[in-house]
């Protein structure tokens, strides 16, 4: 539990008297002494990462080194075309991983930012502005409204004070604030109405208090050494690449080792072999993996901002495509964030009222048997707009509250039935005022009504009504006072605990015409009840249902209360059969007990930082991609532990932002739908290029396997063997990069994780298409040979055809092969050409290929002769045969392996 000390449930006297605080403060030579002792009040720099060490960690990637050494073979081979290309992507991967993870390094930073830069403080018996930084514990503390809270403090006085703790608990309102010793010692942050957090802001009212905790001794404090030590978790797409770079570079070293020890074997010139079987190597290696990788997800990051989805980290993008559980924080994201009215009660009957947020606009829904009831509507509304202090105003198109949300509520109800309150305050004007208190719970306003005077009063039903003895009613079809008898103040009572049961927030509202400031509170006119809560927002409920029939497990984590949090939970459809736990309960259960009952809980309620660290890290043990949405400070240790960490923009803090990975600009929780969907397009993108990749790869190791194998001549030459390479690596492998999304990608189940790319199906179809490839050109290279011998050729020219149609053979295969891996299920024959960028990188290399063969430098440089159009045609009818082959395979890969439609994602069967 937080702080030891249970600062709450002490006696301020007794804190006082052990922090040596007195009515005059410190002294200012004891202040400065414990400033010595206890250090600045202000959070310590982690131990900084320096750029060199960032860099340094962007070589410790396997692939990196696999295409660095790839860079000096390529030196030496004397390809220097291709060690400049394989260069130059190297640095911009190493490039593009520095700027991020030395971005990622700044969270810190911004929570040193959100410190208060001055205090005021009593010392020596005078008021004091000192730098926050410089508060100790033992200092006597002032508050006022907009304060910035510098430190913890044990509240001694509290004068309406109302704090505003969004940031550190999550809950929606500002919190009324008292003096008086709490009994229970494991309180949430969110009920310890005594203590005024550092981080926090004062929304109302003023107060003083005893700071008792400095720096990280805070809540906002340990929040901070959470994020310190929380662990970022390598992404799924991270560590599928690290093993494909494993993969092919114990893969390169066989081909070396087989090819070139065989040759010798045969009696070859070992230089020879060496340099051929280096060749292979390199053309093992994926040179224009990084590229592609990169431009799928910058492709991604573009597509997401026009979504409204900012991204930090590159790889993050594609963890969306594979995220299964979405733990989202509810205010500021499922919900607005702002008060709403939802229903009037006047006169035994409830109104609604439409529409939510500060905008003024909704309806007034009248009960349908008594319209007349807008007169008792409008009375109560008109009543409640002059008894706040809250004021909306518009800015830039957008309405904006100043004061408190509770208040600036009742003010658009009341805009919404045509009462502007302005005009209000100029027909009566307020000449006094009972301010709320959190003892009173009411607020009564005085104001001229004519020649005389009229209380109008808001606050807690059952003080309200303690203080009424008429309710208005309607006696026929107009307002009118009656006595309020026992019978209705137990019907007034019902209704405010109907209102309660539906997670609103209930006030009364009362007047009393011709009082003063000593009978205003008695002897009034029970005018009706309120009901408001921070609403869902509109799009919400909808995005949560494209998360479900995606297969993603919506969870809901706020500091609110649990029957206000179930509610909004039931309208967005989260909470449907699920349990709704609060942190209490979260505290009493071990580790296994949260890991066996997580899937069956879709509410928390009530918690603190570590409870959602704890969500977070229960999922993942789970084997879950998990996401965290969250805007406070609270989120941010969360948010950095979860897969994929996702801010508000817009009432985001600093903290949560750095923390992040992705930060939505307009604040909706529906942009992360889209960018789920562009992060299942990016993997598939990359898996696609994957199988194209190693499937040709397979095709020309098989070929110069067999080849030797069988005692023939090696049918490709070095430098064929690396225009191959660049080919099927080059523009083709790229336009994969940015193909279209396959139909019905959001109706799939999450990716697992664990399966990586490789799955059954895919391993299938890439051996399939190599070895078909394998088979073609060995079987066209041996009848080459042959008829060259036919046609009484010389061996050495014979040799130059068999190569040449063996070498259009391969890359024409391969080229078929884009169009096929477009889809590892899908038929080639469904859009075939819908990707334009391959269609134009094919036509590139096709234009390249008729260059090698018929200009006689280049044909000479690649040891090539123009084929003849009988030969075109032998060779594309061969090529051609992989298409069927591979169609086939996809047949039987649908058949035998069917993808298994979305589940019910709140059935426990289906997390597990």
């Amino acid at each position: 539990m937080p702080n030891q000390h249970l600062w709450h449930m002490r006696d301020v006297d007794d804190i006082g008297a052990e922090l040596g605080t007195g009515a005059n403060g410190l002294g200012a030579a004891e202040a400065a002494a414990r400033l010595g002792r206890y250090g600045y009040n202000e959070l310590p720099r982690a131990d900084a990462v320096s750029p060199w060490k960032i860099l340094a960690e962007q070589f410790q990637n396997v692939l990196i080194i696999i295409l660095l050494i790839a860079v000096g073979l390529s030196a030496v081979l004397g390809e220097v075309l291709e060690s400049v290309v394989i260069a130059v992507i190297v640095l911009f991967a190493i490039g593009l991983g520095f700027i991020q993870e030395y971005r990622a390094e700044r969270a810190m930073e911004a929570l040193r930012k959100m410190a208060a830069p001055n205090a005021k403080v009593i010392r020596d018996g005078r008021e004091q502005t000192v730098p926050a930084r410089e508060v100790v514990p033992g200092d006597l503390v002032l508050l006022g409204a907009g304060d910035r809270i510098p430190a913890d403090l044990r509240l001694t006085e509290a004068v309406n004070l109302r704090v505003n703790e969004a940031a550190l608990t999550g809950e929606s309102v500002p919190v009324d604030k008292s003096t008086d010793a709490l009994a229970e010692a494991d309180l949430a942050l969110g009920d310890r109405v005594n203590l005024a957090y550092a981080g926090t802001d004062v929304a109302y009212g003023r107060g003083r208090g005893i700071a008792v905790e400095t720096g990280l001794g805070t809540e906002f404090g340990r929040v901070t050494g959470m994020l310190a030590g929380v662990e970022q978790l390598r992404t799924p797409l991270q560590q599928n690449l690290d093993k494909v770079g494993r993969v092919l570079a114990i893969a390169a070293g066989v081909v070396v080792v087989l090819i070139a020890g065989l040759g010798v074997l045969r009696g070859e010139n070992i230089l020879d072999m060496f340099i051929f079987g280096v060749a292979l190597a390199v053309a093992v290696v994926p040179e224009a993996l990084p590229a592609v990788v990169t431009i799928s997800l910058a492709i991604g990051v573009q597509q997401m901002v026009k979504r409204h989805a900012l991204v930090r980290r590159l790889p993050t993008v594609e963890t969306l495509g594979s995220t299964s559980v979405i733990c989202s924080d509810k205010t500021g994201t499922l919900t607005r964030d702002e008060m709403t009215v939802r229903a009037i009660w006047t006169d035994g009957q409830v109104t609604r009222v439409t529409g939510s947020g500060y905008a003024p606009e909704g309806d007034i829904e009248l009960p349908s048997k008594t319209p007349e009831q807008r007169a008792l509507v409008e009375r109560t509304l008109h009543a409640a707009a002059l008894s706040c202090d809250a004021h909306l105003e518009q800015e830039d198109g957008a309405w904006r509250l100043y004061g408190d949300p509770t208040e600036g509520a009742l003010v658009v109800a009341a805009a919404k039935a045509g009462i502007v309150k302005s005009d209000l305050e100029a027909q009566k004007p307020r000449f006094d005022e009972i301010p709320f208190s959190s003892e009173r719970k009411r607020m009564t306003t005085l104001h001229r009504d004519g020649d005389g005077t009229v209380a109008y009063a808001k606050g807690a039903a059952e003080v309200i009504l303690a203080g009424c003895d008429r309710l208005l009613t309607l006696q026929e079809g107009a307002p009118r006072e009656t006595p309020l008898d026992g019978a209705a103040r137990a019907q007034i009572e019902q209704a405010a605990g109907e209102l309660a049961q539906q997670a609103l927030r209930v006030l009364a509202i009362a007047e009393k015409p011709g009082a003063g400031r000593e009978d205003g509170e008695h002897h009034m006119i029970f005018l009706g009840l309120v009901g408001m809560i921070d609403p869902p927002r509109d799009e919400a409920r909808p995005a949560i249902a494209d998360c479900e029939r995606a297969g993603i497990r919506p969870i809901m984590i706020t500091g609110d209360h649990p029957d206000t949090a179930a509610a909004i939970a039931r309208e967005l459809g989260i909470l449907r059969d699920g349990r709704v736990v609060a942190g209490r309960e979260l505290d009493a259960m071990s580790q296994q007990e949260l890991d066996a009952a997580v899937a069956d809980i879709e509410v928390y309620a009530r918690v603190s930082p570590e409870h959602k660290l704890r969500v977070v890290k229960a999922w993942q043990r789970r084997g879950h991609v998990c996401a965290m949405t969250g805007d406070g400070v609270n989120d941010a240790p969360a948010l950095k532990r979860a897969d994929i960490g996702i801010a508000m923009g817009i009432t985001g803090t600093d903290v949560s932002r750095e923390a992040a990975d992705m930060t939505l600009t307009d604040d909706n929780f529906a942009s992360i739908v889209g960018a789920v969907e562009e992060g299942r397009g990016i993997f598939s993108n990359i898996k696609k290029y994957l199988m194209y990749l190693l499937s040709s790869n397979i095709g020309e190791i098989g070929l110069m396997a067999a080849a030797t194998l069988a005692g023939l001549p090696l049918p490709l030459s070095a430098v064929q063997i690396l225009y191959v390479n660049l080919a099927t690596d080059g523009l083709p492998a790229l336009a994969l990069a940015v193909d279209p999304p396959e139909p019905g990608l959001m109706r799939r189940p999450p990716r697992d994780p664990k399966a990586g790319i490789f799955t059954p199906p895919v391993v299938w179809l890439m051996v399939i298409g190599g070895v078909w490839s394998t088979i073609v050109n060995v079987s066209l290279f041996v009848y080459e040979l042959g008829n060259g011998e036919r046609m009484g050729l010389d061996p050495e020219q014979t040799l130059v055809h068999a190569m040449t149609t063996t070498f259009i053979s391969l890359v024409l295969i391969q080229f078929f092969k884009a169009y096929n891996f477009r889809s590892d299920r899908d038929s080639v024959l469904r859009h075939p050409f819908a990707n334009r960028w391959l269609n134009i990188a094919i036509l590139w290399e096709l234009m390249l290929l008729a260059l090698i063969v018929y200009v006689p430098v280049l044909s000479d440089a690649f040891g090539t002769y123009a084929l003849p159009l009988s030969d075109w045609l032998l060779v594309l009818g061969a090529a051609l045969t992989i298409v069927p082959v591979l169609e086939i395979t996809k047949w039987l890969i649908r058949r035998l392996a069917p993808l298994e439609p979305v589940g019910d994602v709140h059935a426990p069967a289906r997390i597990s």
